[in-house]
């Protein structure tokens, strides 16, 4: 299926563009070979990446000086970034030239400029960031992880029946759980407009497999498949997981160099170690969707390397293979919202 799949690549974002950008293109290749790129940035830096590259021959360069600064307020990136590499990424999208974009670039800017251009889709208020969140049972789904950081019930509502259709579609779960970010499982905590959406959603429980509320202590277990949150309080429990995995990996590190029996013990046990760490290696889980618009945008990690943009364009075709936008759109406009 992958043979039609056309990506745009945002090559001047992120920490180490466009190096990193090409190298990543290049190793999902070996996942997904008949993929084919557009590299939108400065043809006199890509140009030599790209031509050294032999599986990436078959791939565009469209030039463009412009770049949207990591710090550059969105407002002004909507005003002035039209001809940027991620504007003109973004807009191939809208075109139809390409059927997704990936960037690394400012996620204010992403955000804001896919949002214009794409559009959100019809009934969805705001659009959403989702990813994979790694637990114990396997993987999870959260959003939203920072695109809103103030949101009403209806948002939430509308987050959950978003999240439904990702862990449905690209996931592969069969009539996901759903669970609501709170402080408490109980019915009287939290903020009023997290007890409203549980009050809605509780009431939609024949259209969604609505849990109740869960703790953050509790997203690890994998106890639910989908987690909902505003994106403030996303974003925080994703930055500190990711900060607790480097924590839990640098105090293995430490304990396996802390004596030569240590030393000993990690060449035996190097092929569970190596497990371990690839299991709880951020990269692995790099590549956050944009829900809600009316097109595929995945958003890489700023400072990502060539591995973790690579799992980024991955969740970009995995999107694009399982017509996600139009399976959506489907079960949105089947959703009767008690709103």
């Amino acid at each position: 299926m992958t043979n039609s799949i056309h990506l745009s690549l945002d090559a001047m974002g992120g920490d180490n563009a466009p190096q990193i950008i090409v190298d990543g293109a290049a190793q999902s290749k070996i996942r997904y070979p008949d993929v084919k790129f557009s590299f939108f940035g400065n043809k006199n830096k890509l140009f030599p990446l790209v031509s050294s590259i032999k599986t990436l021959k078959d791939s565009q360069i469209i030039h463009t000086d412009e770049i949207i600064g990591a710090n550059q307020k969105p407002s002004i990136a909507v005003r002035k970034g039209k001809n940027s590499s991620m504007g003109l990424a973004i807009q191939s999208v809208k075109t139809g030239q390409t059927d997704a974009i990936v960037s690394a670039g400012n996620t204010g800017a992403l955000m804001a400029m896919t949002k214009l251009f794409l559009r959100p889709i019809e009934g969805i208020t705001r659009p959403a960031i989702a990813a994979y969140f790694p637990t114990i049972r396997g993987e999870s789904c959260m959003l939203d992880l920072g695109a809103n950081i103030e949101c009403d019930a209806k948002n939430l509502v509308q987050f959950a029946f978003m999240g439904q259709a990702f862990a449905n579609i690209v996931m592969g779960v069969n009539n996901p759980t759903i669970s609501l970010l709170n402080i408490g499982e109980e019915e009287q905590k939290g903020l009023d407009y997290i007890k409203e959406a549980s009050q809605i959603l509780t009431k939609l429980k024949d259209q969604i497999n609505y849990t109740g509320f869960i703790e953050g202590d509790k997203i690890a277990q994998g106890i639910s498949d989908v987690i909902i949150a505003d994106g403030f309080s996303g974003n925080v429990s994703l930055k500190t997981a990711e900060g607790t995995a480097l924590l839990v990996t640098s105090y293995l590190k430490k304990a396996l160099s802390s004596s030569l029996s240590s030393k000993i013990g990690y060449l035996f046990a190097k092929s569970a170690i190596n497990d371990f760490k690839l299991q709880m290696d951020p990269r692995k889980y790099n590549g956050a969707v944009f829900l809600g618009l009316n097109g595929v945008a995945v958003k890489s990690h700023g400072g990502t390397d060539a591995f973790g943009f690579a799992n980024a364009i991955c969740v970009a075709i995995d999107m694009v293979k399982y017509n996600f936008i139009s399976d959506l759109k489907k079960k949105i406009s089947k959703i009767e919202l008690i709103i």
